[in-house]
């Protein structure tokens, strides 16, 4: 079953910060012991990636809009693609936020995955902050804080 993005009016207008495709996804949420939900982002531009990274976490994160019901704590497999990299990063996470539908302020309805302290964790923590490089210490308005 396909998932589809937030409607993309309830984006923040700054340019280029719906540049995330849709998140799609199938499984069942991790709760209960069954299987984590599979997503796939791909971010295609550089203010995309600046509005779903999530340095605050301890180990990174990012914002995967989307309009599934999902609880903190729930375990999700993320497939990440950014931007110009043809490398496909797999991430094993948890929801660490949520951003329900009708947020204020036009949030997009999402969650924040918090990737997980393995190597694969590690790895695009890393490389998104390479991406992002001096951007990370902007004060822009992001999709979580």
């Amino acid at each position: 079953m396909a998932d589809t993005a937030a409607n993309p009016a309830s984006a923040p207008a700054a340019p280029g910060a719906n540049g995330a495709a849709g998140a799609a996804g199938a499984g069942a949420a991790g709760a209960g012991g069954t299987r984590p939900s599979v997503l796939s982002l791909p971010i295609k531009e550089k203010a995309a990636l600046y509005a779903a990274y999530m340095p605050f976490l301890a180990n990174g994160g990012i914002f995967v809009p989307t309009n599934k019901p999902y609880k903190i704590g729930d375990e999700i497999y993320l497939i990440l693609t950014l931007m110009d990299d043809p490398t496909k990063y797999p991430i094993a996470g948890k929801v660490a936020w949520m951003t329900p539908a009708g947020a204020t302020n036009n949030k997009a309805q999402g969650i924040g995955v918090h990737f997980s302290s393995d190597e694969s964790g590690k790895r695009v923590k890393l490389r998104i902050e390479e991406l992002l490089g001096a951007a990370l210490r902007s004060t822009r308005a992001t999709h979580t804080l």
